[in-house]
């Protein structure tokens, strides 16, 4: 297990329960109420240290690095799975897969970031931040959708769109501003759900959709709160206040009416029990998508403009004339 800085009162405790179990093995010594009252502790500790996380903490949850990953959800979610490649331009980005599953008896088109499970992989995936042609392999994969009758699921975990020179040069600005205009008008259902980091455009460019969702440890921003820092106090050394000052937790971005609902995590974090989440997301979908078929397209367009269009809030103040 990894422990993150805020978690080191639970280490020490994990510590000494895997200490007496193997005490209990080696000894075949019966220490069964040791045990129950060290497991009581840590589920108390826990309680106490997620019911209050600071945004930075969230942050860094959103950041474990035992956390689930879109490949993870899609292997759990889908009875089959065909990841499909190319953006038929220039390439085939590795920081976003996507392809055409089945969630129960539903066909759909799914996709999302994908960071890597291990360095080597994470240098593979580019960390999860996708290059132009990312953004606009996604969006064939959504014109396919609509052309087969098919719901989009798009699962977002991104710390940013790529910012490299070659990414400018291929139309990364272009590329996203390209995917929310065609969202916005896709004839099918779509369901976005932030399961990691949602920082900016790399976010938005898959996540505009009838319904957006985010899970409970997450966090979506203009801006990540080292960058945020960097640019106001020229040091990562403000990232906490920044990550508060911000308002990106989930709690947040419901409250401001930018997301519809939060999924709730296991005690600890979708890392603590990744096949849980994945079942309590699989769920979730089932669910939205029953009441999003429903409706004619027209309907889900129109229902989405309306929902983007309040978005925000703006002040028109007229000059007056002395």
């Amino acid at each position: 297990m990894v422990f993150l800085e805020f978690e080191q009162s639970l280490e020490k405790l994990y510590e000494q329960l895997e200490k007496i179990k193997q005490v209990s093995i080696e000894g075949d010594i019966d220490v069964s109420d040791k045990i129950t009252e060290l497991e009581t502790k840590i589920n108390k500790r826990k309680k106490e240290i997620y019911s209050n996380l600071s945004g930075w903490q969230k942050v860094q949850l959103s950041r474990h690095p035992e956390r689930p990953y879109t490949q993870y959800y899609i292997q759990q979610m889908c009875k089959s799975f065909v990841e499909l490649h190319g953006d038929r331009r220039f390439g085939d980005d590795k920081a976003i897969i996507g392809g055409i599953g089945q969630i129960g008896n539903q066909s759909v088109v799914i996709m999302g970031h994908q960071k890597g499970v291990n360095t080597k992989m994470r240098q593979y995936r580019n960390f999860g931040m996708a290059n132009p042609e990312g953004y606009r392999k996604a969006l064939r994969l959504m014109k396919m959708a609509e052309k087969f009758n098919m719901p989009v699921i798009c699962l977002i975990d991104t710390p940013g769109a790529y910012p490299g020179i070659e990414a400018e040069e291929r139309g990364q600005a272009e590329a996203i501003a390209r995917n929310l205009y065609e969202m916005a008008q896709l004839r099918v259902p779509i369901l976005c759900y932030v399961i990691g980091e949602g920082a900016s455009g790399g976010a938005l460019g898959i996540g505009l959709g009838d319904r957006v969702f985010m899970l409970e440890y997450t966090w979506y921003s203009v801006i990540s709160p080292e960058s945020c820092s960097s640019i106001l106090w020229r040091s990562w050394d403000h990232k906490e206040a920044a990550a508060e000052a911000l308002k990106l937790t989930a709690e947040n971005m419901l409250e401001f009416g930018l997301i519809d609902d939060i999924l709730r995590e296991p005690l600890g974090g979708a890392n603590t029990d990744p096949e849980k989440m994945a079942k309590v997301l699989k769920t979730h979908i089932r669910k939205e998508l029953a009441e999003l078929i429903e409706k004619t397209p027209d309907q889900r367009i129109n229902e989405r403009l309306i929902k983007y269009s309040k978005m925000g809030h703006f002040d028109l103040k007229k000059n007056k004339k002395k």
